[in-house]
């Protein structure tokens, strides 16, 4: 018997292997049955090569065996996908032969899918983009539905023309012994420059959201890539960098041109070689010097070599900020040197194809400039910023607006400069909602057809973001979401919200492994904490640029006295709705007088609402969440971040506003509200520094003196939330000892301290001049007028001017040249009006980043002086070593108020000369 039941064991066994073997085969069979050929035409370009492998790895991946064929014919017994351009012999045939009528012809980078027959499939694009993104199109459906569609028909094509996002060769502090944007191309610098791996990470997730444009930013990049036999000298890296700079450009530029992406290479003017700049005597930078025709001629053949050399490079041109920002020096530098290097560059080459040359509008006229090159230049596109160095608003108005339909209307492509985010940084940023209305205002109120997309945050800290991990978190990776949005309108803006809301709600489920409706809370929670910065900025902040960084806070003499800190206005008048700052308010408040547009009360309360409503919908998709859990976590912990941030600023306002009306009604109770709402603002901003002390490495990845708001950040200093809480703690501690102060002084009026009087120190000046005076003489301040000092602050009433004509001022500008055995500080008066014709402005953040080289750009003492038949002074002091130096001011009446020891600590407050009453500033309740 066990003879038999072992063979009889060994026949089942044997028949159990036979049927899974069978079955194993049918599988294989119905596997290798699904065939596709895909047949593209015999010139196909390597991007249209490029989309055929992404749709031949789709159909891989679903199953099926793919041949690509080169001029082939189709099979009646597979699946032929027919691809090519639509004036291609190879889809005009099967065009033809099938008799199809299209509905709609594409347009630029456009393209259709249509089903021809059962087994026949056509992609054709209006060009080679439009062929790749046709491609891309079928591939991600392969890929969502694991099979070929069925009646695929579909025409389509992106609304914006150019469509875009930068990296920055640059970092979050200064080189040594160099200036801002002198940053040559080495490893040292920049290792992940030469990281392929890196950039095809990069360059594949910019053509999967269907971006044609990579921007490298930096301010003078030719000394690292080329080289000229007039200058042979002015190359920034040696022989073996400079050929790894040459691999790595042509690497970068031809893997973007796979993939349909221009680079587009950025420079600043006018900036020159450190190595050129020290072999000719001159500085590197110098936004006051003329034009020189040594740097001109340097400059034009850089252009030309690098034209010959990278012929399918655009180039970005920043003609402000490096040299003095509006007049004719910035049309000829563009019309008599970029412009024609660029076509000495294509004669040396013998083409006639022109690369785009795109003309940013920050710090210069664009519009005049626009008028002299396009008779001389064709290829041309102009750039402007969206909303400054921030995201406010998508409701843009006022000049701003105006400037950007200008240049829209010129009849070249305007492109919106999505730029900085400086108060969106660090924390994650992902409202469909906000950034869909962004998109449609570009179009609907600038007119504009192009966009340029920053990083969402650690712009000068590429490729890496500021949260605490180990490794470090990837910018490509962490903010896919920030990307996908701004490339996914960008390409159609006009999408139906409801559709959006299912559409990201997938989108967020699939990323973190959740069902659709806790992927619309997470959306929810995004949309909602995403309406909290922009308003904070947009109603509360001193600039929209990257000198204020947001999430750190501010100081409540920045709530209360904003002119004092450089306001820039048009983030209120331009890049906000219609409403009124916190000193408007306070001031209507008191007056009964009715108010206008968006509150600052209406924003502390609705940030409040925001916080809340993000917070409890990130924390209902929690428990849910199967994927990526770790980074959900670093979102949620954001989402808790802006939470405790809109409560920290909206208890702040509040107090200010009480702040304010003391200085009205001058009732200490008013003090004392505005002291208890001011200790809920530090206890939030203590749980704000909790929440990032050990998630986040620093707020700003821009950690150069040029920071101002809320503290200057010096040496990578004020950086962190955890350096700031102790000086809003002290605001606090200042306040409530002033109250007691003021309950203890009699007619409760504030305790002046005895001012401390600046001290005059002699250097020997090597310049001319109309003669001197003394502040406190009531002397003449001009050799050519006959005005004099009608009042002064005390403290600067010992200081020795120097006089100058006031006509010659206006018409060349101011200079000091001067000699001294120890450093010192130049006291410089700008008198308070906004007249460039006549009065020299004072150093300016917003477009000149080298405005506070010389610790120029604070107010130091704010209305110090007044002057009969002029606007009121404020002092700035600009601070020199030991030695022979030169104060070089440009066009415009100012004041040279005499020398200090350079360790002076000048106080910084509001002298109030010629300020009386209500516009009494209180700025003192915080600081003494």
């Amino acid at each position: 018997m066990l003879p038999v039941l072992k063979n009889r064991t060994s026949l089942y066994l044997l028949i159990i292997v036979l049927a899974t073997m069978n079955l194993f085969a049918v599988a294989q069979n119905k596997k290798t049955d699904k065939t596709a050929n895909l047949l593209i035409s015999l010139n196909a370009s390597k991007r249209v090569q490029f989309g055929a492998d992404k749709v031949s790895a789709a159909l891989q991946q679903s199953g099926y065996g793919v041949k690509t064929l080169v001029a082939g014919k189709s099979s009646a017994k597979v699946v032929n996908i027919v691809i090519g351009k639509l004036d291609d012999d190879i889809c005009k045939n099967e065009i033809a032969q099938n008799r199809i009528a299209l509905a709609k012809q594409p347009g630029k980078e456009g393209f259709v899918i249509k089903q021809l027959a059962v087994n026949k499939i056509l992609v054709a694009g209006a060009d080679e983009s439009g062929v790749l993104y046709g491609l891309l199109a079928l591939a991600d459906s392969i890929r969502k539905y694991d099979k070929i569609p069925a009646d695929l028909n579909v025409t389509d094509q992106p609304e914006m023309v150019l469509r875009g996002a930068c990296v920055g060769l640059q970092k979050p502090a200064y080189l040594p012994g160099r200036n801002v944007y002198e940053y040559p191309y080495t490893e040292e610098t920049f290792p992940w420059f030469y990281d392929k791996k890196l950039w095809l990470q990069y360059l594949d997730s910019l053509v999967s959201y269907r971006l044609n444009s990579l921007y490298l930013w930096n301010g003078h990049p030719f000394a690292s890539l080329v080289k000229l036999k007039e200058y042979p000298y002015a190359v920034e890296v040696d022989d073996a960098t400079f050929k790894k700079n040459e691999e790595m450009f042509t690497f970068l530029t031809e893997e973007a041109d796979k993939r349909g992406i221009w680079v587009i290479q950025s420079f600043y003017n006018i900036i020159v070689s450190k190595p050129f700049a020290e072999k000719n005597n001159l500085k590197t930078q110098d936004r006051n010097r003329p034009i020189i025709p040594i740097i001109a001629d340097y400059t034009r053949k850089s252009i030309a070599a690098f034209v010959e050399k990278y012929p399918n490079v655009g180039l970005l041109v920043t003609l402000g900020e490096a040299m003095e920002g509006v007049g004719q020096d910035d049309i000829d530098w563009f019309t008599k040197t970029i412009i024609p290097g660029v076509q000495d560059g294509l004669k040396a080459l013998g083409s006639n194809t022109q690369p785009p040359i795109v003309l940013r509008a920050h710090d210069s006229d664009a519009p005049s400039v626009m008028k002299y090159a396009l008779p001389l230049y064709k290829n041309l596109y102009t750039m402007a910023k969206y909303n400054g160095e921030a995201l406010t608003t998508y409701t843009p108005r006022g000049s701003w607006a105006e400037l950007h339909r200008t240049l829209s209307r010129i009849g070249t492509v305007h492109i919106e400069n999505v730029h900085i985010m400086a108060n969106l940084e660090p924390f994650r940023y992902g409202s469909a909602d906000f950034i869909q209305k962004c998109v449609q205002a570009m179009h609907n109120v600038y007119e504009a057809n192009g966009l340029h997309l920053y990083p969402e945050a650690s712009y000068w800290d590429w490729p890496y973001t500021a949260d605490k991990t180990s490794p470090r978190l990837l910018q490509v990776e962490r903010d896919w979401i920030w990307y996908k949005t701004w490339s996914r309108y960008a390409w159609n803006c006009h999408r139906d919200r409801s559709g959006e809301i299912n559409y990201w709600g997938c989108e967020l489920g699939d990323k973190y492994g959740c069902d659709l409706s806790q992927g619309k809370n997470i959306l929810e929670a995004y949309e909602q904490a995403g309406e909290i910065a922009p308003k904070l900025l947009r109603r509360y902040g001193i600039t929209d640029g990257n000198r204020q960084t947001l999430t750190l806070g501010m100081l409540m003499t920045q709530l209360i006295n904003p002119n004092r800190y450089g306001l820039f206005t048009l983030l209120y008048t331009s890049e906000s709705p219609d409403g009124e700052m916190l000193i408007e308010y306070a001031d209507k408040e008191w007056k009964h007088q009715p108010h206008v547009g968006e509150t600052p009360v209406q924003i502390a309360n609705e940030v409040v609402e925001h916080g809340r409503k993000a917070r409890e919908a990130i924390d209902k998709a929690a428990t849910s969440v199967t994927k990526n859990r770790a980074e959900f976590d670093r979102l949620k912990n954001d989402v808790y971040c802006y939470d405790a941030l809109a409560r920290s600023y909206s208890e702040k306002a509040i107090a200010a506003l009480s702040v304010l009306r003391y200085k009205y009604s001058k009732d200490i109770a008013d003090l004392e509200t505005a002291l208890v709402h001011l200790k809920k603002s530090v206890d939030a901003y203590e749980e704000l520094t909790d929440l990032t002390n050990g998630t986040y490495l620093y707020a700003n990845s821009m950690q150069t003196s040029q920071r101002k708001i809320p503290i200057r950040g010096v040496d990578g200093t004020f950086k962190t939330w955890k350096e700031c809480l102790p000086v809003y703690q002290q605001e606090y501690n200042y306040l409530k000892k002033n109250i007691d102060s003021l309950k203890t002084a009699s007619h409760a009026v504030k305790i002046k301290t005895q001012p401390v009087v600046l001290k005059n120190v002699s250097v020997k000046l090597l310049s001319k001049a109309d003669g001197e005076y003394v502040v406190g003489s009531g002397a003449s301040v001009f050799g050519d007028t006959a005005s004099s000092i009608t009042a002064f602050a005390a403290e600067i009433r010992d200081l020795k001017g120097i006089r100058f004509s006031r006509t010659e001022q206006r018409k060349s500008g101011t200079e000091v040249t001067f000699k001294s055995d120890k450093p010192v500080k130049v006291v410089v008066g700008f008198f308070k009006v906004k007249d460039k014709a006549n009065y020299l402005a004072p150093s300016d953040l917003e477009t000149d980043a080298t405005a506070n080289d010389l610790g120029q750009a604070d107010i130091k003492l704010a209305n110090a002086l007044t002057i009969a038949g002029f606007p009121l002074v404020n002092i700035h002091t600009f601070s020199f070593p030991a030695g022979t130096n030169t104060l070089k001011l440009a066009k415009g009446a100012c004041l040279v108020l005499g020398f200090l020891d350079g360790s002076t600590d000048v106080p910084r407050y509001n002298a109030g000369v010629g300020i009386t009453g209500e516009n009494e500033d209180v700025d003192w309740l915080f600081e003494r």
